[in-house]
């Protein structure tokens, strides 16, 4: 593996844990008042959009960083639908 693809997961790593406690906390405390209805819908189908992108292009830093981001924040959003 070379450095270009460390450092794209390394990134990848950084960006999507960054939802692992907001995705913790919704799903605990069922509570998503403050979270922005309009800002998650963008933002998924953004990851969405960067998967489909990564898939096309066999890139593994986009494919994994944006698969497990489409998860956490795509339960957030489900989340917020749910519960307002």
């Amino acid at each position: 593996m070379d450095l270009t693809t460390l450092i794209g997961l390394a990134a990848g790593a950084c960006t999507t844990l960054a939802f692992l406690p907001q995705a913790l906390k919704a799903w605990r405390t069922r509570s998503t008042r403050d979270i922005s209805l309009s800002m998650f819908l963008v933002l998924v189908t953004g990851v969405a959009l960067w998967l489909a992108y990564g898939l096309l292009l066999g890139d593994l830093p986009l494919i994994a960083a944006n698969g497990v981001t489409l998860l956490l924040a795509g339960s957030i959003l489900l989340l917020k639908l749910r519960h307002g």
